[in-house]
């Protein structure tokens, strides 16, 4: 495959989440060199998630179907918003949709095999 478009992409996300892993496997299968950035072992800078955010949406980030989500207060969940959102995914990095993969030009949230064939190709 090729990437000479893109910068080497650096995977954002959690080592033991199951999407991640497919997502890695597919990278490592296709041939595709990358970093991954574990949230848990090498942190996450606000600055980056606040560009994040605006330029894909917290509501894109935020992960709303996972158990941190639903263990957080109702009084956080009911008022949530951008700020509130930045807050609660730096404090709870598992709260950020995974992977985030960072091509530099372009970021892609989440994986299907079919948006990296393109993203790739």
């Amino acid at each position: 495959m090729s990437t000479a478009s893109l910068a080497q992409p650096v995977m954002y996300g959690i080592k033991n989440c199951d999407t991640i892993k497919k997502a890695r496997k597919w990278l490592e299968t296709n041939g595709v060199d990358y970093q991954f950035h574990d949230y848990r072992a090498d942190g996450l800078d606000e600055a980056q998630l606040t560009a994040w955010v605006k330029e894909l949406g917290w509501e894109v980030l935020l992960n709303k179907r996972g158990t941190t989500w639903r263990s957080l207060p109702d009084e956080v969940k009911n008022t949530i918003d951008e700020t509130s959102a930045i807050q609660v995914m730096l404090e709870n990095p598992a709260a950020i949709k995974r992977p985030l993969l960072d091509c530099g030009q372009q970021r892609q949230v989440g994986f299907k095999a079919a948006d990296y064939e393109t993203l790739f190709s």
